[in-house]
Parts: structure tokens; sequence; C-alpha cells
């Protein structure tokens, strides 16, 4: 029997993922099935050259078709359209967002969950920067830009949450399709406006403490261009909220 009578449906947007995807999905599964919650994890594949689609379409025999969703996209479109084409084939009321590389680690989701239900939040937001959250295997160059990053978002936009840089967070569908219909930027100030737009709305954001680990297999994908482009962003996000 499902520990309650919720579904979740939890995006996992790949691109070049082909090593971190099997044990991020083995993670979700673990944890999900242990916790008794009903679930569904559905892959985004953005034209991945590295094989990423085939190993889902082997895990998806693996784990069941009904557990492991494969809705793959032609080429790279970005993490918002991602979003809503998951949004599209999600079956569950309430959907989960994680990164597929490993940083993220899905043991938290049922803390999320648990905190949702106790006070029907609207969002629920994993942070490095409040409780016992952390990062582990950022080199200082990274946290440095990470931190002050944060610390003028927080200035600049007031959004009532510590972590407005994170991307690991648990919404209710339609809060998450509203946010998203209102959202302007692209790349890493995605996630930001996400959660200024959710405040303007008048949702309500909880928090839970989270580990993020640096990647173990493939690159990230920051780079200058991300930076200037999220301050460019930050700018445009400030003068219009």
């Amino acid at each position: 029997m499902p520990t309650n009578a919720h579904k979740y449906s939890i995006l996992l947007p790949t691109y070049n993922e082909k090593d971190n995807l099997p044990i991020i999905i083995w993670l979700i599964v673990k944890y999900m099935k242990s916790s008794g919650f009903n679930y569904e994890v559905i892959v985004i594949d953005d034209g991945s050259p590295d094989g990423t689609l085939e190993v889902a379409k082997d895990l998806q025999q693996i784990y069941g078709e009904d557990k492991i969703v494969l809705r793959p996209r032609g080429s790279k479109l970005g993490l918002g359209t991602a979003y809503i084409h998951g949004i599209k084939h999600a079956t569950g009321d309430f959907i989960i967002i994680i990164d597929a590389d490993l940083s993220h680690h899905p043991k938290f989701i049922p803390e999320f969950i648990k905190l949702q239900e106790t006070g029907d939040y609207d969002i629920v937001s994993g942070t490095r920067y409040a409780g016992d959250g952390g990062v582990f295997g950022w080199d200082f160059k990274r946290k440095l830009i990470s931190r002050g990053a944060n610390f003028l978002s927080q200035v600049l936009l007031r959004p009532n949450a510590s972590d407005l840089t994170g991307s690991f967070r648990l919404y209710k569908k339609e809060v998450l399709e509203k946010c998203i219909a209102s959202c302007v930027s692209k790349g890493y100030v995605f996630q930001m406006e996400m959660l200024v737009r959710a405040r303007q709305h008048g949702y309500s954001i909880a928090e839970v403490p989270i580990t993020f680990v640096d990647r173990i297999y493939g690159t990230s994908k920051l780079g200058g261009t991300e930076i200037v482009q999220f301050a460019k962003n930050l700018l445009y996000l400030f003068a219009t909220t």
C-alpha cells in the first residue's frame, strides 16, 4: 500500500549522463520503494551523443515502463522547456526536479515529501546554505561563485528562500506549471527566477538542508558564458520584480 494517496513524478533531464544515469535511477528506486511512495521517473534526454538514451532504455527494461518513462527530444533545447515537456507527460500530482549528475542525493526526497505534508507547502526546496546543508567536492573558486551569486540574489530579489540557485525541489504540479509560465529566463538563472515568481504568486516555500556533491562522471556545464548570462538576468529580475 502507498504511504499516501499522492503520486510523485520525478523529472530527470539528461545530456551526456550515461555513466550517472544507472546510479541515480537505482538510488531513486531504492529510496522511493523503501519509503512506500507512489512514483514515476521521467527521463528527458536532449539528444545525448554519448548513448544516454540507450542506457535509459535498458533501465526501463529492468525497472518497468510504469516506473521509468522515456520522453526524449531531438536536441538540447534548454532546462525550462525540458520541464514543460516532462510535465506534459507526468501523471503525478507532485513534481520533483533532481539533477542526473549525482549532485543531488535521492535520499532527501522522502524528507521533502514528509515536510510538504506537514504544512501543505506549495514548494519544498533543497538548501545548501541553511541548517546542516553544505557542498562537497567544489574548489574555492566554485564555492565563491555560488556563494556570491546566492548572496547577490538574496539582497536584490528577497526570495524568502536561503538557496536561490539550487535546483533540487518538489512542487505541486499546478504550482510548477504556473511558475514556469511566468518565467522569462533561461539557463542557470531559470531556477532562481522560479522561486522569485513563486514569491510573487504568494506560494508557500519550505526548505530541507541537503548536501550537494560535485559530479563524479562527466564535466560541469557551468562556464563563463553562463556566469555573464546570470549577471544580466539577475539585474533584469531586480528591475522587473
